[in-house]
């Protein structure tokens, strides 16, 4: 870049501190005389980063974002000196620097990146390079942006004397968003869109934030998008990996032999791990057989609690001692010899949570049933609308997933107001919690060979599952 362009956005620069400078000290009333549009913001924030995690905000301004997600370590950064000192006083327990977000030089790594006035920053791809400097892999940039549908209202209302004015704001597009990550090396995963109604107006206001904005295409119309994004991840290689697979089992004494014989080696090192949910078929004494035949294979058996499918698995996953962690149900309707390709899918940076998807393929006829059939494919069109991605099979069985992610899992078990018996619902909206990328797998589903289908009362499990998508409708949508 020429030397007179760099004075140009030097001089841009120097004129968005001053205008900050000038409203430093009515920040906060700005702020309270928005309470309404800031308390959904922090509600949503909250939603996404975990407390008590380390936290650094580009562009903090006063500090009440970064506050407000309780991090265990906060930093901020913002463009002006008076607003450093301000925020500083305002907020002893955090931490404030002065710094460009396109100069920014900060020796830690965070969990949680936030980006606040993207629309004030006058190098964007510039500022998400650096901030990518700050990253693990296990990161989430968190950019916080206006919807530029809304531009002429908001700039009326900065001229009204209703909003704070900004010198020559960026007003760009989601996708816009999505270009600049991309060159930055993040990959996004998730953007939360929010208020219709920024100000309180008793009745209106929740019903147009909490309904209206949660409906198809309304959504996109909604003042503030909030995109979650991931580092580009770095590729790890299979043989340094050890493998897990938890194998929920009740009453399949018939499969045990199959399933030890089936399940192939991967990574540095394979664990078998039978979850046996109190079975009367022996199945528990089959896996000791198995054991003894099978000596140079780890295979471990575990009593479970004999609740539901979910308690046992979770139960397989708090034994586990792998990297990864896979779930193989023990009816062999999913292929073991396809699992390796869940691991692939893991390791190469692909995904974070891998999902087994049983609809891609054709069925085969009696695999599954009609209401079965038809339950699932209404329950993935539910999931891809709360998720915003596409979900096509929301029941299947076989799953993998990070085991250094299982206590993040398992701290937000029970979140979603119905028990999940199968635990598939529990994991999905999990990984979609922590904002986890989620990728699917295809996978060829089998008719049982032996043993009879635990997954009866099809009416009475979808109105469970129903009840669980309700409660998710309200927590994952913001």
């Amino acid at each position: 870049m020429a030397p007179e362009d760099n004075r140009n956005l030097d001089l841009i620069r120097q004129a968005r501190r001053k205008q900050q400078e000038s409203t430093t000290f009515n920040r906060n009333q700005w702020i309270a005389a928005n309470q309404y549009f800031y308390n959904r913001l922090k509600r949503l924030l909250r939603f996404i980063v975990e407390p008590g995690k380390r936290v650094l905000e580009v562009r903090c301004e006063t500090g009440h974002l970064l506050k407000s997600v309780e991090p265990s370590c906060g930093v901020g950064v913002d463009i002006s000196k008076v607003m450093v000192d301000y925020a500083s006083r305002q907020n002893p327990c955090l931490k404030f620097l002065q710094c460009d977000p396109e100069s920014l030089s900060i020796d830690e790594k965070f969990d949680y990146i936030l980006f606040s006035h993207i629309f004030d920053t006058v190098d964007i791809l510039s500022a998400f390079r650096h901030v990518n400097k700050n990253c693990t892999d296990d990161t989430r940039l968190i950019v916080i942006n206006y919807n530029y549908l809304w531009q002429p209202l908001a700039e009326l209302a900065s001229k009204l004397g209703l909003r704070a004015r900004f010198v020559e704001p960026n007003w760009i597009s989601r996708a816009d968003i999505e270009g600049f990550l991309r060159l930055a090396d993040f990959r996004t995963i998730r953007t939360h869109r929010l208020i219709l109604c920024p100000k309180w107006i008793p009745f209106l206001s929740n019903f147009l934030n909490d309904f209206i904005a949660r409906l198809p295409g309304i959504r996109r119309l909604c003042m503030m998008e909030i995109t979650v994004a991931r580092p580009v991840p770095k590729v790890t290689r299979e043989k340094d990996i050890s493998v897990s697979i938890i194998v929920p089992c009740r009453n399949e004494k018939e499969n045990v032999h199959s399933i030890v014989q089936r399940i192939p080696d991967m990574g540095k090192h394979t664990e078998i791990i039978f979850c046996d949910d109190q079975s009367t078929d022996g199945t528990a004494d089959e896996v000791r057989r198995m054991q003894k035949l099978f000596r140079h294979r780890d295979i471990k058996l575990i009593n479970g609690p004999g609740i539901c499918k979910s308690e046992n698995v979770w139960t397989g996953f708090r034994a586990a001692e792998g990297d990864v962690l896979m779930i193989l149900d023990g009816d062999l309707a999913v292929m073991p010899e396809e699992l390796p390709e869940f691991l692939h899918a893991l390791v190469c940076g692909h995904g974070e949570f891998i999902n087994g998807s049983r609809l891609v393929y054709p069925v085969q006829q009696r695999t599954m049933k009609f209401a079965n059939m038809l339950g699932n494919t209404v329950f993935g069109y539910i999931f891809s609308y709360l998720l915003d991605q596409r979900i096509k099979d929301t029941l299947c069985g076989t799953k993998c997933l990070w085991r250094k992610d299982w206590p993040r899992f398992e701290s937000i078990l029970g979140s979603w107001g119905i028990k999940d018996l199968w635990g598939d619902y529990e994991l999905l909206f999990g990984a979609t919690r922590l904002h986890l990328e989620i990728v699917e797998v295809p996978v060829h589903y089998q008719e049982r060979i032996h043993g009879i289908s635990k997954m009866t009362k099809v009416f009475a499990n979808g109105l469970r599952m129903l009840g669980i998508c309700y409660n998710a409708w309200y927590r994952i949508l913001g």
